[in-house]
């Protein structure tokens, strides 16, 4: 007789596991090792795309098990997605690191330590009501000279690492510029867009939005921001937490339903990755798939908006050096790379430097300079390194967690380099500030 074996059941439940298909589309050619970060920093093979590819095939024959080990190569992974500009094959490691994930959310019994960190987080950061609430013990603590005092003593050191990192990364609050429901087109109306307020941009960089919506206004396009969105939810998804993602991608969704927008403008790359996807999310959900689809379709950076406006307001010189930040979930995840250096190239008196190794993550991704906060210290630091060798008045980004990220590395090494979001030099040059507006 010939005895057969039956294969071992998979370590992942039925709801879309990782697909076999993208990753059996990995040939192992190691194209995306010199580009993922914590490769760079550690050399391991498991902590590296590929690596993480084959423990994904393990568990999926049933060869691995979702336990502590397997899952610590997955927790420091940053889901920059710098291994898929990289891979040659078009491995989609988007759709497996967040499907991995979520089984992992599903399946793995953190600690109730790591439990109760994580539901702060997602608790606190998802919600723009709640970061309302801490605008005033933040400012009193920043203004009373409480915090400088804190920081000249070292007294940060008394505290737990997790609580140095997040008031390490505390932005220098300032007082809060509030968009309008509607904002008016200046001229004839060349399009009426959305606006995607985000959270943290929101409550903690409301400078950001206000600038959004005036550049906009300036170039000929009605600025519509529903006042009523909730969080986009691009915190849990990335994070594994699905069914909560799901449910704000719906609220999002609901929020935009009655705005008749030809677009819906994201300034936030972390959360215009995040709806540009809502199609793929709510793939299973038969009242909001369709829906879903089209709304992703509508999504674009605000950089991507302006590349495809012919420019109407002139541009007023702004005499500075600045040093550009590719976020990685705009230049990797949304393959925008060339429009944020164009609008930025298109300043007069403006001077544009490229950073060595634009494709390395500078440690801030979401949420993981608050879960991984030593290697995130790691790529900050070398991330601000390459920055001090360029010399630049500003540095210029597309996130608010680079922002914060390299605004931390950057005081750790003494400078006091500004960063900003891209769409405030341009909103200066617009509005003829002096180039010494930033400090």
């Amino acid at each position: 007789m010939t005895s057969t074996c039956n294969p071992l059941p998979s370590a992942f439940d039925t709801h879309h596991p990782p697909s076999t298909t993208i990753i059996d589309k990995c040939v192992h050619c190691g194209f995306c090792l010199p580009v993922c970060p914590t490769y760079v920093l550690w050399n391991e093979e498991m902590d590296s795309p590929r690596g993480r590819i084959y423990l994904m095939k393990l568990a999926s024959e049933g060869n691995a098990q979702i336990n502590p080990k397997w899952v610590s190569h997955f927790d420091s992974c940053l889901g920059c997605m710098a291994c898929m500009t990289a891979c040659p094959s078009g491995v989609d490691y988007g759709k497996l690191i967040e499907a991995t994930r979520a089984q992992i959310e599903r399946n793995f019994p953190r600690s109730s330590v790591e439990k109760r960190h994580r539901h702060f987080l997602f608790d606190t950061f998802t919600r723009p009501d709640r970061l309302r609430r801490l605008r005033a013990p933040l400012l009193a603590y920043q203004k009373s000279g409480l915090q400088a005092l804190v920081r000249g003593l070292r007294l940060v050191k008394l505290l737990p690492k997790r609580l140095q990192t997040m008031e390490a990364l505390l932005p220098r609050l300032t007082p809060q510029e509030a968009v309008p429901e509607v904002t008016a087109a200046v001229g004839i109306k060349r399009r009426r867009v959305g606006l995607l307020l985000g959270c943290v941009q929101r409550e903690f960089f409301s400078q950001v939005n206000a600038a959004t919506a005036r550049v906009l206004s300036a170039e000929g396009c009605e600025v519509v921001a529903p006042q009523a969105q909730p969080c986009c939810g691009a915190l849990l998804v990335h994070a594994g937490e699905e069914a909560a993602a799901i449910e704000l991608a719906r609220k999002t969704i609901d929020a935009f339903g009655h705005a008749e927008v030809e677009t819906i403008v994201t300034n936030a790359a972390g959360c215009g990755s995040n709806v540009k996807e809502y199609g793929y999310l709510l793939r299973d959900d038969p009242e909001y798939a369709e829906r879903a689809r089209a709304f992703s379709a509508k999504c674009k950076d605000i950089s991507e908006v302006l590349a495809e406006l012919d420019p109407r307001s002139k541009r007023h010189p702004l005499k500075l050096r600045v040093a550009f930040h590719d976020s990685c979930h705009l230049q990797h995840a949304q393959a925008v790379h060339s429009q944020p250096r164009a609008l930025l190239s298109a300043i007069p008196g403006l001077e544009l430097t490229e950073i060595p190794e634009s494709a390395i993550c500078c440690g801030s991704a979401g949420i993981y300079n608050l879960v991984q906060p030593d290697s995130a210290q790691s790529l900050g630091d070398r991330k601000a390194e390459l920055v001090s060798q360029l010399k630049a008045d500003v540095v210029a980004t597309g996130n608010p967690g680079c922002i914060l990220q390299l605004q931390s590395a950057l005081s750790r090494r003494g400078q006091k380099t500004p960063v900003v979001h891209t769409i405030q030099l341009l909103d200066a040059s617009l509005r003829g500030k002096r180039s010494d507006f930033l400090r």
